[in-house]
């Protein structure tokens, strides 16, 4: 292969900051195969039914298996108990109720929201009582699966309850939090209102300290709401590259995949590509790309082809870690799309370190 390249032949895209010019082609930089399957969606609630007393369990089981002819008149006394503000163990048991009304049951979400429920259980979100926080952020997640509700429990106001309590509820509190807001996030408009809310620095804490369950579920959302630019300065600015790094470099953990996409897109931004390179994220991406599965290969060679098509200092430092003999052996196995971003990541390695390119990128 030819160690000079034309000034033509490789060239970033005026048009956007995520894609590249190799060729006469045009490489979209975060275009990976699979990307979504890389998450586990955030379904139902997966904290197991709440402990109940005998006296409660038959009412329950009942609850849950409602028939469509007597659902309505439960919903709609659920509903009311959800407003009894001075009886706090009658608002828990149909917050309960509720979410277990819901979890399963597309109908059930539906006829829960038109009875009136989403506003008082965003109440709910808002008490200072954790266990009741917690029954009723898992209701609003269990009700937020329905796209027809989505709209309705964020213009009800659940944005910042939700992100209250993902910074100060139970754990199982949080990740359903994260879910909910992950939910939210798939109405485009949400995801700049749940950044302006304070939603990014709790999910940063989440995917830093949480169990593995919140780790997944805090990189699914973030992975949504960093879609949108600001998104990304702000999870930059709360320290997200310092546990995406070291996620990735954990190859044995199934979390590989997930931090990278998110990732892949955060470093369309200067402060990201800064930020993942002082945090020792070249020496991980380029070991990745050695010995990682073919995706993992792919969206590191996407991260790194970011990385040094503006910048001959980063260039050099992924050379320095090995990068070529590994980058040309994942040429000859990948895909077609995956083999075009290792050649043109190759041709950038391998270009003259002339005073003027050093100038550029100073």
């Amino acid at each position: 292969m030819d160690t000079t390249t034309d000034s033509s032949s490789i060239q970033s895209s005026s048009s956007s900051s995520s894609s590249f010019t190799y060729m006469g082609r045009n490489l979209r930089l975060n275009d990976v195969d699979s990307s979504s399957s890389a998450f586990s969606d955030c379904n139902s609630d997966r904290s197991g039914e709440f402990p109940t007393t005998s006296s409660e369990s038959r009412r329950l089981f009942l609850s849950c298996a409602t028939t469509d002819n007597s659902s309505d008149q439960l919903i709609s006394q659920l509903v009311s108990h959800l407003h009894s503000n001075n009886n706090i163990d009658q608002q828990k048991q149909a917050a309960m109720e509720i979410r277990l009304l819901a979890k399963n049951k597309p109908d059930n979400r539906i006829k829960i929201a038109r009875a009136g429920a989403v506003k008082p259980l965003i109440g709910i979100i808002s008490s200072n009582d954790l266990q009741l926080q917690e029954y009723g952020v898992t209701a609003i997640l269990n009700l937020s699966l329905c796209d027809e509700n989505k709209e309705e429990i964020a213009y009800s106001g659940a944005i910042k309850p939700l992100v209250r309590a993902l910074k100060i509820g139970t754990s199982t509190a949080k990740e359903n939090a994260a879910c909910a807001l992950l939910r939210l996030s798939q109405l485009e408009e949400n995801k700049i209102a749940i950044g302006q809310s304070g939603g990014i620095p709790p999910l940063v804490n989440l995917l830093e300290n949480g169990n593995i369950r919140g780790k997944k579920d805090a990189c699914t959302a973030l992975y949504s709401l960093c879609s949108v630019k600001e998104n990304k300065m702000k999870a930059v600015q709360a320290g997200i590259m310092k546990p995406l790094v070291e996620m990735m470099a954990d190859l044995g953990s199934n979390m590989v995949d997930k931090s990278a996409f998110v990732l892949s897109l955060l470093v369309s931004v200067a402060e990201a590509r800064a930020a993942v390179v002082e945090e020792g994220g070249i020496p991980v991406l380029v070991e990745i790309v050695e010995v990682g599965t073919q995706r993992q290969k792919e969206i590191a060679v996407a991260i790194l082809l970011q990385l040094c098509q503006d910048c001959l200092a980063y260039r050099t430092m992924v050379a320095r870690e090995g990068a070529i003999p590994p980058l040309v052996a994942f040429s000859q196995t990948g895909t077609s799309r995956a083999k075009q971003k290792a050649e043109a990541l190759i041709e950038l390695l391998r270009q003259p370190r002339s005073t003027s390119i050093a100038a550029k990128d100073i």
